[in-house]
């Protein structure tokens, strides 16, 4: 019996699954990196783990108490409309026109004040919005 010696292929290396666990690694990481930044005012903050990120410029401070009261830019507003919120906040923030807005929210503060000050800077045309949270080390909760 003859048999022949055939063409040998060349192995063939598919790095499709290798990229999709990358980009999957990297999303899980671009989703779970938290911003801190400690406000003057006394706000239990909800806690996180992640690293700290540099200040690079004047932001804009919207502090929500438990009780419903909003601090912007050390302006206190008690229970304020979706107006009052507004016109604060367009007068704290100025000629900026894509202001850095930190909004620091107690830990039991109500969800929809929360909302709220997303929305209202939503509405005016601010996309960059940040949730402060307290860091904490790895092993304490």
């Amino acid at each position: 019996m003859k048999l022949s010696a055939g063409k040998l292929e060349e192995p063939d290396v598919n790095l499709t699954p290798m990229i999709d666990v990358v980009f999957l690694l990297l999303l899980f990481f671009m989703v779970s990196t938290s911003f801190i930044r400690e406000s003057s005012l006394k706000v239990d903050l909800p806690q996180a783990t992640g690293q700290a990120l540099p200040e690079q410029e004047k932001s804009i401070d919207i502090v929500i108490n438990a009780d419903g009261h909003f601090i912007v830019n050390e302006v206190t507003l008690e229970n304020p409309s979706l107006e009052q919120l507004s016109a604060h906040l367009k007068q704290a923030v100025g000629v900026n026109e894509d202001p850095h807005i930190i909004i620091s929210a107690d830990a039991n503060a109500e969800y929809q004040n929360i909302v709220t000050a997303m929305d209202t800077a939503q509405q005016l045309g601010y996309s960059r919005l940040t949730l402060a949270t307290r860091q904490t080390t790895k092993g304490t909760q």
